[in-house]
């Protein structure tokens, strides 16, 4: 209830309007999308399984007002729907995303192709979905003359507080990078039948989100990472999203993963997998050669894997520890990301 009053403040359309569903009603950010529908008096227009051609056509075709993707689903549509530029989205009118970091290279493009207002909402299942927004102002002022707001999750919700602290739980300054906490109407009592991980969880009465962030002196939070899938290479820290941002923009490049893999001398290093678009060919040597002068040293991928797929969960978010496994086998993991 408290999240669907801080929402809707935000997020609504008319009664009878569209809202298309493709995320497993299971995920938060469908039950949110499923749960504000029904506050508005709106139409569901549920489609069972994620299929990009199928998405496409129906947000240029069934009238759909407003819809909630991960940015794999946006990736996706632009990347696998031939005709996506040139079909009209007249009725569509905003898109709201979430789930995972999004791309700036597949947002603008996003935004090129749909022309339609842009939302995105970071939380988590424990904040019962959302704790920020980036509202469509925010994107619109971005587009305008602030694009480095593109890579921000939005500010707290209504009733919402947002934090960074470090590992002893003591906050810390604005611009420093720390763990993300959350705080507001909208938090989880707690895991069911798990009250030492509750406790955990819940310190202080603030959600540890396990993300890493930094806050900006005009409170726009900036998710830098999950802290477990932090890279440590020699002492330094790499946030694998900066390096996956700089492969992005490769043009040969339609999916990325970064994470990290032992290494005898740094601890571990930084290796990239990688599917390329349909008729486009790339090399190791030159993907890595297109990082040297975007990434230093220490955050450049030493080495690259070419795969047709990344491994990725029902709500679209990728595995990484399925690809860090077979390189991890036999290996004592010292550093963050185990």
């Amino acid at each position: 209830t408290a999240n669907m009053e801080q929402l809707t403040l935000e997020i609504s359309a008319l009664p009878g309007e569209r809202d298309l569903i493709v995320a497993p009603v299971y995920h938060a950010a469908a039950a949110i999308t499923c749960f504000s529908a029904v506050v508005w008096g709106g139409c569901l227009y549920i489609q069972e399984d994620f299929n990009p051609m199928e998405v496409v056509r129906a947000l240029s075709e069934e009238e759909i007002v407003i819809t909630t993707l991960v940015p794999a689903m946006i990736q996706a549509c632009l990347v696998y729907v031939p005709d996506i530029a040139e079909r009209k989205y007249d009725t569509l009118q905003a898109i709201v995303y979430g789930a995972s970091p999004i791309a700036e290279d597949t947002l603008r493009k996003a935004v090129a192709v749909f022309k339609c207002d842009f939302v995105q909402a970071y939380g988590m299942t424990e904040t019962t979905a959302a704790l920020t927004l980036l509202l469509a102002d925010d994107h619109r002022r971005a587009l305008k003359d602030q694009p480095d707001l593109l890579l921000s999750a939005g500010r707290p919700m209504v009733g919402t507080e947002i934090k960074i602290v470090d590992e002893d739980d003591n906050p810390l300054p604005l611009g420093e990078i720390g763990e993300i906490a959350g705080r507001g109407p909208q938090l989880m009592a707690g895991y069911w039948n798990l009250p030492d991980e509750s406790a955990q969880a819940l310190r202080g009465g603030w959600m540890h989100t396990g993300d890493a962030g930094i806050l900006d002196k005009d409170g726009y939070l900036y998710v830098q990472d999950r802290v477990k899938d932090m890279i440590v290479s020699g002492g330094e820290n790499v946030y694998p999203r900066v390096v996956e941002e700089v492969l992005f923009k490769h043009p040969a490049i339609a999916d990325a993963a970064v994470f990290g893999v032992p290494h005898e001398q740094w601890g571990e290093t930084v290796k990239a997998a990688v599917v390329l678009r349909e008729g486009q060919t790339a090399t190791e040597e030159e993907i890595i050669g297109f990082c040297r002068d975007k990434l230093g040293g220490y955050e450049r991928p030493t080495s690259v894997d070419f795969i047709a797929a990344l491994p990725r969960n029902p709500t679209g978010k990728v595995l990484k520890r399925e690809l860090r496994e077979p390189y991890w086998a036999g290996h004592k993991r010292r550093v963050a990301g185990s």
